[in-house]
């Protein structure tokens, strides 16, 4: 008897608890980072870590993101050119489902130039369910939509700004 009235006792008490959910807040959008209007690296990665998240969803794996410098670095004038190695051998060596590649930079002509040309010879439809997010310009979007889709990507375009 003691035992039925110990689970009647505890009923009573953990019953009131359950119904009393907490409503779960909605969660609030932030605002987005503004497109750097510098080269500063540290601009275009603080831009870069607002603006990749946003275009994940779906995506399971870690993004590829390339921010391509408007100039020449004068300290180390073969940057552009490993960079662009890196996005060449990225795409070539096979991106699989669940991932994305984001590019962007200050110029945006020369960052459509890199997209373009890391995916020149790419076999057609052999990236299904990889993402390609150009950060850049409309002058320069279709350009590189039609440099990536024979891919069989999803392409996205975001203006800068």
């Amino acid at each position: 008897m003691n035992l039925m009235k110990s689970l009647a006792l505890a009923a009573c008490l953990v019953l009131p608890l359950a119904a009393c959910k907490k409503e779960e807040a909605a969660p609030v959008e932030r605002a987005p980072v503004a497109a750097p209007t510098t080269d500063d690296k540290a601009s275009w990665h603080a831009y870069l870590n607002d603006q990749v998240p946003r275009h994940m969803e779906g995506i399971t794996n870690q993004p590829f993101v390339y921010w391509v410098p408007a100039t020449e670095n004068a300290e180390d004038p073969e940057a552009h050119n490993r960079l662009l190695d890196k996005a060449k051998s990225d795409v070539a060596r096979g991106i699989v489902k669940g991932n994305i590649l984001a590019y962007a930079g200050l110029d945006p002509t020369r960052t459509a130039d890199l997209v373009v040309s890391a995916f020149e010879g790419v076999t057609p439809n052999t990236m299904k369910g990889v993402r390609v997010v150009y950060i850049g310009d409309t002058a320069n979007t279709d350009r590189v939509k039609a440099a990536v889709e024979p891919a069989g990507v999803e392409y996205v375009f975001v203006e800068a700004k």
